[in-house]
């Protein structure tokens, strides 16, 4: 067994990095390259590899990012498992969904039992083969079984935020995630799912506006409409990021993005005509998200109620 945790020195001098040419920019399993002499577990322990999970390792010129780990788990997949949840959902493209130190999420029928092992996390549950697809020689759940199981597997938050981005990827439409919780209607997780797809909208431009947006409407508010197009009195078209249209309230996420200055001051002079137009402007930024949201849930309910809501 390789044990490469140990320190990359020996007698206080750095191992010499040593990268055969079939190993360059490539994942692979430590064991396979000892045993076939590429490498000896002593090099293997040089800054010219990384490891992504036991006995498999990297390129440390690669990225390290959720793709390795997902590259590098793939070739330990068990025969018939795939990559699934926050996994599937990144090789799709949506890349908040999970970073290189994040479980790496595998999925496999029930009877055939697979070793969960540090990093790599194993859900036996029960799928068809149909319902995975292979993609550059990974396979992974499709986008509408991925979905089901972010819903499944992850709290309600999180799991949205990454089904807003199947959706704003056009890669699941909300019509098939309606369809999948009707035929599946008394499966287990179904009603999980139905919650997670009902609150899911692809318009959200960042994962921090998602969260924003269902924590609202989990606080008793009605829903807003992401990114509603508002014809200005100047002839622009504003996209507020969370705009309840009907009563001209709109809640604005102030991202980092927000604070370079030529942004900042489109932003505020299209703000100062929404507020001209009649428009009820509240700010919220990356504080009300990891601290107390009550307060701008009041402000909201209060305009709200003042332009004529009666939830």
């Amino acid at each position: 067994m390789l044990d490469t945790d140990l320190p990359r020195t020996v007698s206080g001098m750095p191992i010499k990095p040593y990268r055969p040419a079939p190993l360059g920019w490539q994942v692979f399993r430590g064991s396979e390259a000892v045993a076939h002499g590429l490498l000896t577990v002593h090099q293997l322990r040089s800054s010219a590899w990384v490891r992504v999970r036991h006995d498999l390792y990297a390129d440390a010129r690669l990225d390290r990012d959720h793709g390795l780990a997902c590259r590098a788990t793939s070739l330990w997949l068990p025969e018939g498992a795939a990559l699934a949840g926050p996994s599937a959902a990144y090789l799709y493209g949506v890349e908040h969904a999970a970073t290189f130190t994040d479980d790496v999420h595998v999925v496999t029928t029930p009877e055939r039992r697979v070793e969960a092992r540090a990093g790599i996390r194993v859900h036996h549950t029960p799928f068809t083969p149909e319902e995975t697809v292979v993609v550059e020689g990974i396979r992974r759940t499709t986008p509408a079984r991925t979905a089901w199981d972010l819903a499944g597997w992850l709290d309600l938050i999180p799991a949205v935020t990454i089904i807003d981005g199947l959706l704003g990827h056009g890669l699941v439409t909300p019509a098939t995630l309606s369809a999948m919780v009707a035929d599946r209607a008394g499966r287990r997780g179904w009603r999980r799912a139905g919650r997670a797809f009902s609150l899911a909208d692809g318009r959200a431009e960042s994962p921090p506006e998602s969260r924003l947006r269902v924590q609202l409407v989990l606080a008793g508010l009605p829903r807003p409409v992401p990114q509603f197009p508002v014809r200005l009195p100047s002839g622009a078209v504003y996209r507020p990021d969370l705009p309840w249209p009907d009563y001209r309230v709109a809640v604005e996420y102030d991202g980092q993005w927000h604070g370079a200055a030529d942004q900042l001051h489109r932003d505020r002079r299209r703000l100062n005509e929404l507020v001209s137009a009649g428009w009820i402007i509240l700010h919220a930024t990356s504080q009300h998200l990891r601290g107390n949201l009550r307060p701008l849930v009041r402000q909201a309910r209060a305009a709200l109620r003042a332009r004529g809501w009666r939830g």
